[in-house]
């Protein structure tokens, strides 16, 4: 008798394993996401990636019945060489560019931002409907003083309500900018002053944090920084550079805005020493990699290191920043990219996540 139990019992766990896991009550597997009760508001799905064009994975091959898709090498040569010396290519907009403040009367730095649906040349024959602050992606970079009182006004001009979270900046909690939870939402045709004082230093970011799935991955994000993270003695900076990634929404894999071959190359002379905030606005990790010359890493999400180290290749995960300095010292075009090849490099050429420092 215990025998036959023993067996009866395994054959219904067996029968239960078979059972599809999607099947289960209130859970939806196929989907990801857990049914909501009759009555209460389902949140949109987030807007599919785009499959077209260069900058959505190009190479990808039907590997449906094994084995790559058979292709002519020579024309996918030539098509690569095409897209590859295209690079720099021209595209309208340019992102991330320094804003100046208005300067009250009491010393305060004031910003204006004006949030709004801007259509957005990603690369050349490639205009979407990014959603911007100032017309621009990503939107202006902010550059204050240590103790610089500062005001942001936020002029909401977007088909719904928006906010502003500054990540990694010293702000109160009423300021903080995380919608029905330290404020209501900004709505459309609303204004919104933030106020902080810059008390530390920082390198943060602003971007939305009100439906932030679609708001962030189009556009609603920038660079924000306070005063200068330190750098070794004996190091004199040439140039200041910040390199928002995202890689989601419609703007899709960017290097601030753009993607290859319409972003933008690091120039510099032999010799030159280059910062580099690397920000991840995006909705995976990136290991950015720079051939020939190290990467020193300098500060963590704006958190100076006591110990600098050297890396060729530097993996920024969603929200976080590392500042980096680069000497170059090696004369050339020279590759820099995320070494995630889906994010950068297919059967068409380079696309998304791919830039040049050219050392002359």
């Amino acid at each position: 008798m215990f025998k036959m139990k023993v067996l009866v019992g395994a054959a219904a766990f067996t029968t239960a394993l078979a059972v599809p896991l999607w099947t289960v009550a209130g859970v939806d597997l196929t989907s990801g996401v857990t049914p909501v009760s009759e009555g209460v508001a389902a949140a949109p799905a987030a807007d599919p990636p785009d499959s077209s064009g260069p900058s959505a994975m190009p190479g990808m091959h039907d590997e449906s019945n094994g084995s790559p898709a058979v292709t002519d090498w020579k024309a996918m040569d030539k098509q690569m060489a095409a897209r590859d010396k295209s690079f720099p290519a021209a595209t309208k907009g340019t992102g991330a560019q320094v804003l100046e403040p208005k300067v009250l009367a009491d010393g305060t730095k004031q910003f204006d931002l004006t949030a709004k649906v801007t259509k957005w040349e990603v690369e050349p024959g490639k205009t979407v409907d990014a959603w911007a602050y100032n017309g621009t992606v990503p939107g202006p970079t902010m550059h204050v003083n240590l103790r610089d009182k500062v005001r942001v006004v936020l002029h909401n001009q977007l088909p719904e309500s928006t906010v502003i979270h500054w990540h990694g900046l010293p702000v109160t909690n009423d300021m903080d900018g995380v919608s029905n939870i330290t404020q209501e939402p900004v709505a459309p045709g609303a204004s919104y002053a933030y106020t902080f004082t810059a008390s530390e230093q920082s390198v943060g970011w602003y971007h939305s944090h009100h439906d932030g799935t679609k708001q962030v991955t189009n556009g609603l994000f920038g660079a924000f920084l306070i005063d200068q993270v330190p750098v070794p003695a004996g190091v004199k900076v040439s140039q200041e550079i910040p390199m928002m990634v995202q890689d989601a929404g419609t703007i899709g894999m960017t290097i601030n805005g753009k993607s290859f071959p319409a972003t933008a190359p690091v120039r510099a002379r032999r010799g030159d020493w280059i910062k580099v905030h690397y920000f991840n606005a995006g909705t995976q990790s990136h290991p950015m990699h720079l051939h020939r010359m190290a990467q020193l890493v300098i500060a963590k999400d704006g958190y100076p290191l006591p110990q600098p180290y050297r890396a060729d290749t530097v993996n920024v995960a969603p929200g976080e920043r590392y500042t980096v300095l680069i000497h170059a010292t090696e004369l050339g075009k020279w590759a820099w990219h995320c070494h995630i090849f889906t994010h950068s490099e297919g059967s068409q050429g380079m696309f998304g996540l791919f830039t040049e420092l050219i050392v002359t």
